[in-house]
């Protein structure tokens, strides 16, 4: 960034970024700035060019540090950008892209050098920094808290008022990501931020006016999914090899060369293959940092309030007083975006919330009568858990809990027929229901768990899915049947294998059982997942018995693995009704001959489905679960969020060195 650069090693040595951060101040109105902040460049969005910029920038950061407090600069930079932020709106109006396209420089160079301020020094320290050009010019009183909350406040205001537009789309670009470098704090420190001068006026200041829009804004950015526009030609090679400003040619002698990483605009392009929508995921990223911020000693989190109450653009009812944040969206723009983008685990996160926190939303959801375009991602995910990280697949667990809680949801995802479903590579699945597609993901996910993770959460969630469901399974594919049962025997297989070495211990230990209660607390643990099969098996035999035909099958086909059950003081109660339906299916199929074929045994068991007297099983209580938050759930989802900007952030690099916040091999 500077005259005569093209390689980012040569920033340290650029006349105008040494004037800059060298020890003679300069003041807002200079003419220096003018020229400082008119170059072309292209913003890396790959993290290998943000970490080379970020490296040339590091030594200049740090010569500004230490000069800043007698030269003011830093603060004249701030004041600058301000001072261009006033008449965006204007300047965008009029296709004025000189204006902005100075005014997104400034902003540029204002966040690559707050990022560094943010890594070595203190919320207290950077006020400082910034009250330091008052000083510089003789003023009295610091107007750093002033500077601070007016430079937060305008990147908001710009956010919310200056349309999305290609020549507009960088500088909205930068804002938002400048609000994500100013939050980044917490990724240097090990607890969670609940105070600060920056939260302060976010939370509580001249910002808070502002919380609907900026939340409509970001999910509006989110929905639009809107690809980086090519960049500008503002240049124009003059035949001796220099460049001319196509508009203001009179400012041409005092501009930087035109500054890409990498070199020529091939670069560019790769980089925009790689993410070909920055302003959507880096809008993503800050509305999920604001929604997580902790609430204040008394007052709530507003983003969150907005996030949990806003309503469809079609909803003619009056809101709430008790909603003070709330606006309207078009739903089905955002369950659209929302079911394209389930790839990316801040999109599913985003998905988790609005579930979780807004009813309207929730409502709207399960009330679509295309289900299966949300669904669907949902489950890949799942089916692809060797290769996600540990969270997403919870995220994406949670979802499937949440949408089982609705009986309606749980009735129409058998209604649902997929004619294929490309990504399942076990075996071809043709003409199978969403259901049953659903019941077959999260049988694997529990198979995979048992042999690699052994996450007893992960456990739980499934199996309270499959719970939810049991009671409305309908026409449960032939596979998805012989997996429920192939589960079972997987469990009574684990269990003996348990029980013998519990067993063997006890006889080769005694006097010393150390190794004892690790043995009883496994099977206690599967003692209790076979439970809960038991209870889903039974709760779909005593609820749809007659439209399970292929469930009935498989229990039979297999009926000698609940043999060893029968008599368990655990299982006695809920195997009753298992053995009840083995013993006259099995009575039907014996009175109708041996050597049956399947389709005959198939014929048997459809009959005798509509002779089975249901008041011959035993009612059981209906199983039903309900996904609670954790107390404190800060303490997952702000490292979680930070992860996620730190490995997503576009055009974003940290050094792993000094992250506090989570260990770099979940980050």
């Amino acid at each position: 960034m500077g005259a005569n650069t093209s390689q980012v090693s040569d920033l340290s040595e650029n006349p105008s970024l040494k004037a800059l951060v060298g020890t003679q101040s300069m003041s807002e109105n200079d003419p220096f700035w003018n020229q400082l902040i008119s170059f072309t460049f292209i913003s890396p969005t790959s993290s290998g060019d943000s970490k080379l910029l970020e490296e040339a920038v590091i030594p200049l950061a740090k010569t500004l540090i230490e000069n800043n407090p007698i030269t003011g600069n830093f603060g004249a930079l701030v004041k600058v950008f301000l001072g261009r932020t006033k008449e965006l709106k204007i300047s965008t109006e009029c296709q004025d892209q000189l204006f902005i396209w100075q005014a997104h420089n400034a902003l540029f160079m204002i966040r690559c050098l707050l990022k560094v301020f943010i890594r070595e020094m203190s919320e207290a320290e950077l006020h400082l920094q910034l009250s330091y050009q008052e000083r510089a010019l003789g003023s009295c009183g610091g107007g750093s808290e002033d500077l601070l909350e007016e430079l937060l406040s305008n990147l908001i205001h710009l956010i919310v008022e200056v349309p999305l537009l290609d020549i507009t789309y960088s500088i909205l670009f930068e804002a938002v990501t400048t609000l994500l470098v100013f939050f980044s704090y917490q990724l240097f420190h090990k607890d969670i931020l609940r105070d600060g001068s920056i939260y302060q006026h976010v939370m509580k200041g001249r910002c808070l006016s502002l919380t609907s829009r900026l939340v409509k804004t970001l999910l509006y950015n989110f929905i639009r999914q809107e690809k980086c526009p090519p960049p500008t030609h503002i240049f124009e090679p003059k035949a001796e090899g220099g460049l001319l400003y196509g508009l203001a040619s009179g400012v041409a002698s005092g501009l930087w060369t035109v500054f890409t990483l990498g070199g020529g605009g091939s670069k560019a392009a790769i980089d925009q293959e790689h993410n070909p929508l920055p302003l959507s995921n880096q809008s993503l990223l800050l509305l999920l940092v604001l929604a997580n911020l902790t609430d204040g000693p008394d007052w709530p989190n507003p983003y969150r309030q907005a996030i949990t109450c806003f309503r469809n653009t079609q909803d003619t009812s009056s809101p709430s007083a008790e909603q003070p944040h709330t606006f309207q969206i078009n739903f089905n723009s955002l369950y659209t975006a929302l079911c394209e983008q389930q790839r990316s685990d801040q999109a599913t996160l985003l998905l988790y919330t609005l579930l979780h926190q807004n009813a309207n939303m929730r409502t709207y959801m399960l009330s679509r009568t295309d289900m299966d375009n949300l669904v669907l991602p949902i489950l890949e995910i799942l089916y692809h858990v060797e290769d996600r990280n540990s969270h997403h697949v919870y995220m994406a667990l949670i979802i499937l809990l949440i949408l089982t809680e609705d009986d309606a949801f749980n009735r129409s995802i058998h209604e649902v027929v997929l004619k294929s479903v490309s990504w399942y590579s076990e075996r071809t699945l043709t003409e199978i229901s969403l259901g049953s597609l659903l019941i077959l993901v999260v049988i694997r996910t529990i198979q995979f768990n048992m042999t690699r993770t052994r996450d007893k959460y992960l456990h739980t969630n499934c199996l309270a899915a499959l719970a939810n469901m049991s009671a409305q399974f309908r026409c449960l594919h032939q596979y998805a049947a012989q997996r429920i049962i192939s589960l079972f025997a997987l469990l009574s297989k684990k269990h003996n294998k348990v029980l013998e070495q519990a067993t063997q211990s006890l006889r080769g230990r005694q006097g010393e059982n150390a190794a004892l209660p690790d043995y009883a607390q496994d099977l206690n643990v599967i003692e209790e997942v076979i439970r809960m099969m038991l209870e889903i098996i039974n709760s779909c035999l005593c609820s749809s018995l007659h439209h399970n035909p292929n469930l009935v099958y498989a229990l039979l086909y297999k009926r000698e693995l609940f043999e060893q059950f029968r008599t368990h003081p655990s299982f006695q109660d809920i195997m009753q009704n298992l053995d009840t339906v083995i013993g006259f299916f099995s009575q039907r199929l014996e009175q109708a001959g041996s050597d049956l074929s399947v389709e005959r045994v198939q014929e048997v068991i459809m009959k005798g489905a509509q002779a089975l007297p249901t008041d011959r099983l035993k009612k059981f209580p209906e199983l039903k679960f309900k996904y609670v938050e954790e107390e404190q759930p800060e303490d997952f989802f702000i490292p979680y969020v930070w992860s996620l900007v730190f490995n997503s952030g576009v055009g974003l690099h940290w050094s792993p060195r000094g992250i506090e916040l989570f260990s770099m091999d979940s980050g």
